[in-house]
């Protein structure tokens, strides 16, 4: 039974830096998504003056998963709910950084971005919009980083912390 308990204690710290691993190795592409998505308002707010809705839409149709559904559903929340922007932005985000492999702080950039979009003019939109793709390219770089120095390393630290703790049980 000890062997039983020693093996499932293995597994799980092993399983635990696998995952850490592959969020590692996520967050750099999901980061990109998000650029490239801003990069899109951009074009579709300031070139073609779309509004928020219509711009979240095409967004949604131009990027990719998952980041495309949470675009698609900021964008039909405006079209029938009559609510504030930031507060559809927020929740949006909150329930899209359950699936996401992003940091913290990626996700106070993201509704920090929210709080200002719509309530300005192109000129000033756009700014705001830059200023959240440089805060974003600077997580991005981190990021790639960090799964440089820690990536392959948490599998084998999540191995080999297991079996100090089965040694450790036993």
């Amino acid at each position: 039974m000890k062997w039983i308990g020693a093996l499932l204690v293995i597994l799980t710290c092993f399983f635990t830096g696998m995952d850490y691993s592959r969020r590692l190795a996520q967050r750099p592409k999901a980061l990109r998504l998000w650029k490239n998505a801003l990069l899109i308002l951009e074009a579709e707010m300031v070139y073609s003056h779309a509004t928020v809705q219509n711009a979240c839409e095409n967004i949604a149709k131009q990027i990719g998963d998952p980041l495309s559904g949470f675009f698609l559903s900021v964008s039909k929340r405006l079209q029938y709910e009559k609510t504030d922007l930031y507060l559809i932005w927020e929740e949006e985000v909150d329930q899209f950084w359950t699936r996401a492999a992003l940091s913290k702080e990626d996700k106070e950039i993201i509704k920090q971005f929210g709080k200002t979009l719509g309530q300005h003019d192109i000129i000033q939109q756009k700014k705001y919009i830059q200023l959240a793709i440089v805060h974003l390219e600077n997580k991005h770089k981190e990021s790639i980083e960090m799964n440089q120095r820690y990536g392959k390393v948490s599998g084998s630290l999540g191995l080999l912390s297991g079996v100090f703790i089965a040694l450790l049980l036993l």
